[in-house]
């Protein structure tokens, strides 16, 4: 196996200083901000304890988990792929965004059933103007850092990537544009005469959704489940992340983060390169 540090900032000093855990071996820089050691043992307490206090991320990766052996990529949007919570923002545009970003909150949490918190959170947008949902875009969504570097990757290595949201497909068809993404699956929103009703159309992509739109297209490529990659952050994401071969938390809730393969707090998307790079 390997270990993978990363950060905003990776002084080669530091990088010294923790090789000592395994006997004064180098590690090999991947970037100025990453750097891998091949490793048989793992200290996994100990290179925790070293790690967190100096904001670095760290993963104990398999040798056979590489770009070159992934074939698909599945990630969620908000707050993952983009900055944003998109509903949230939505929220705000009609003075709802506290009431709103509550439910959201709880159901990342895992304390709320996320359909359920879906259609309460619609319902309160009911009668607002859709023109809030072109601004939202316009005037606030973002990608994630390291996003566009890391589906570059994705195509460099022959990687499928698709988005799976349990927002809405107004704004994951535009983030599949903006990233070149291969495909996109989110909620549909009512609208009639310009104005959200407050419902939904179609079936909600829940949590098992998710997961089950990630293994039809798992078999449709003909790939293995240690092929597929997922990431996520909020309890929403556990059913795919658990039906991948390795699940990435990306600045995820705690929940998410005791449960997935790889955590990345504090580095950007990016990162996902580095953690899938060979030592």
């Amino acid at each position: 196996m390997r270990l993978v540090v990363q950060g905003p900032s990776l002084p080669q000093h530091d990088l010294t200083e923790l090789s000592r855990l395994f006997g004064d071996t180098p590690f090999t820089s991947l970037t100025s901000t990453a750097a891998v050691l091949a490793v048989s043992i793992t200290q996994q307490a100990a290179v925790s304890d070293w790690c967190t206090p100096r904001q670095l991320d760290h993963a104990f990766v398999p040798d056979e988990l590489t770009l070159s052996q992934l074939g698909l990529a599945v990630m969620d949007m908000d707050s993952t792929l983009i900055t944003i919570e998109c509903i949230d923002e939505i929220a705000d545009m009609c003075g709802l965004k506290p009431q709103i970003s509550a439910i959201t909150e709880s159901a990342m949490r895992g304390e709320l059933d996320f359909a359920e918190s879906l259609r309460r959170r619609v319902a309160l947008l009911a009668g607002l103007d859709a023109s809030a949902l072109q601004r939202v875009l316009d005037e606030r969504l973002q990608l994630s850092p390291g996003t566009l570097d890391w589906i570059a990757a994705c195509k460099q290595h022959g990687i499928r990537t698709m988005v799976v949201s349990g927002g809405f497909d107004f704004f994951a068809d535009r983030v599949k544009q903006l990233a070149g993404l291969d495909y996109a699956h989110a909620n549909q929103l009512e609208i009639i005469d310009g104005k959200l009703t407050g419902q939904l159309l179609g079936a909600i992509v829940d949590a098992q959704a998710k997961a089950d739109l990630l293994e039809t297209l798992r078999l449709q490529l003909g790939l293995t489940q240690k092929q597929v990659v997922a990431i996520g952050d909020g309890a929403n994401d556990l059913k795919m992340m658990a039906a991948a071969g390795a699940g990435v938390a990306y600045r995820a809730k705690p929940l998410v983060q005791q449960q997935a393969s790889f955590a990345l707090n504090h580095t950007g998307l990016d990162g996902l390169i580095h953690l899938f790079s060979p030592a």
